[in-house]
């Protein structure tokens, strides 16, 4: 399997799972994929069906993984996956149950791990991965990364007292929740910096761009990627959505042909980017919603082909946070196959995006694609829909869910309600309730359960950096930790 840049205008695909996986970032400022999606039948689906029902999710990751992954040793691989997915990090031997919500309606609980968010999914995956080749390699990392929420402690948590590996996370300041801050800022660890942004995500991402475009720099520090621009982050939550249509469709007489759709609340792109991936391997999926808060820049896109980009101060800030992104990484994965992976014209739309221009496929006959053939749908939702939804699923079904979760439940069911989709929807889950107390309380008059494992973030220290929006500066704490730790 050799991988390639979405903005390589020859198509060379040159490089190894390994490589891009240590590298993150492709060296012209594109994102990787494989050169072709592997390719699954009924067959394929139904032993998958027989690994996860009698060996477990981690025997899942291995077989798909293993679609991906050749520069591995089989037997080293599933080492990997079944440290990475285990009951002890994720409260539950299933790790991905599916609840049964009505004939309409499923919900994927992807936050059973250690940061209660679906970004323990693939950081987990991510963090063993790292330790594995790093060690092979007799090498070190810096990771960088941006976080608008959940990214930062998924990280740290995967990262944090491993050998080899430094973690510099930049967040927005003072836009996350305050649980979400205290579970990132009371890490205690001389290999973890958090540094707080003055500016919204957008800015922190942009920063982790510029930073990893400088190549002698990032060569010279060993600079690596968590965040979802990382291949091997998307390619592990490529596995949830196969574990998900697999319980989905579990109980049906022949499950093989059964499409499902999928409700994805997502800013970056990135968790319904790896639905897209499922979807083209061949995996039964007839839609793939995209669930957005006020930062509507994707619905925007699906309903409209027009990509608008907005400055941080059009961002709005949200009761859903993880989401107020308006300029989506992973989405320049997605256009790169619309356009019939014309990296050189991949190349020239997103690269226009640093200077603030947005683009327009509108009129480009590939747009229909987006709907026909890949299967997008999309809709928004606002404060007062979060609200009213996490109190109505509660009433109804008995289920409490995050604000980003609502953002998707809301979406799914004016989905529903217009008829476009034909089969049931699995709703992906973002996170616990108990990281949006705020919300929850607003929603149904009470604060939300804090699981026991959380309960000492009340009285925690905090450590955090706050730096400007200046991608230099950042480079120089970089620097100063790496040096002050050699």
């Amino acid at each position: 399997m050799r991988y390639l840049s979405t903005r390589d205008p020859n198509g060379d695909a040159s490089q190894r799972f390994c490589d891009i996986l240590i590298g993150g970032l492709a060296p012209d400022g594109g994102l990787y994929l494989p050169q072709s999606y592997p390719q699954v039948d009924a067959s394929t689906l139904a032993r998958w069906r027989r690994i996860l029902d009698e060996e477990g999710y981690a025997a899942l990751a291995h077989a798909i993984l293993s679609l991906f992954i050749d520069d591995i040793p089989s037997e080293d691989l599933r080492g990997i996956c079944e440290r990475a997915y285990t009951r002890e990090k994720f409260a539950t031997d299933e790790i991905v149950p599916v609840t049964h919500l009505d004939d309409r309606l499923f919900i994927g609980h992807l936050s059973n791990g250690p940061t209660a968010a679906f970004k323990d999914m693939a950081m987990q995956l991510l963090g063993e991965l790292f330790e594995y080749e790093l060690a092979r390699r007799d090498s070190s990392l810096a990771i960088l990364g941006a976080t608008s929420g959940d990214t930062g402690s998924s990280a740290i948590f995967a990262m944090k007292g491993r050998e080899r590996i430094h973690v510099f996370m930049l967040s927005p300041l003072g836009r996350m929740t305050p649980f979400q801050q205290a579970q990132m800022f009371s890490v205690d660890d001389p290999a973890v910096v958090n540094m707080a942004v003055d500016g919204v995500f957008d800015d922190c991402q942009d920063i982790v761009k510029q930073v990893a475009s400088d190549l002698d720099f990032k060569e010279l520090h060993r600079l690596g990627a968590v965040n979802s621009i990382n291949w091997a982050r998307l390619l592990a939550q490529v596995v949830y959505y196969v574990a998900c249509w697999l319980r989905a469709t579990a109980d049906l007489e022949d499950p093989a042909g059964q499409r499902i759709s999928f409700s994805v609340p997502t800013g970056n792109f990135g968790d319904v980017c790896a639905g897209h991936v499922a979807k083209q391997m061949g995996v039964p999926i007839e839609a793939l919603v995209v669930a957005t808060n006020e930062n509507d820049v994707l619905d925007e896109f699906f309903r409209t082909g027009v990509y608008r980009v907005r400055t941080s101060a059009e961002t709005h800030e949200t009761s859903s946070p993880s989401m107020d992104i308006s300029k989506a990484s992973n989405f320049e994965r997605f256009v790169f196959d619309l356009l019939g992976r014309d990296g050189a014209r991949t190349a020239e739309l997103f690269s226009g995006l640093g200077t603030g221009q947005g683009f327009d496929l509108s009129g480009d006959p590939a747009f229909a694609d987006a709907r026909e053939r890949y299967g997008f749908l999309s809709g928004t939702s606002t404060h007062a829909d979060r609200v009213s939804t996490i109190a109505a699923v509660e009433r109804q079904y008995g289920v409490l869910v995050d604000p980003h979760t609502a953002d998707a439940l809301k979406v799914a069911f004016d989905v529903l309600d217009a008829g476009e989709v034909t089969s049931p929807i699995v709703v992906l889950e973002t996170a616990l309730p108990v990281k949006f107390a705020e919300t929850i309380r607003e929603a149904v008059g009470r604060d939300p359960e804090v699981p026991e494992q959380f309960a000492y973030l009340a009285d925690a220290d905090r450590r955090v950096v706050e730096v400007p929006n200046d991608a230099e500066i950042v480079k120089k704490i970089i620097v100063e930790t790496l040096t002050a730790d050699a």
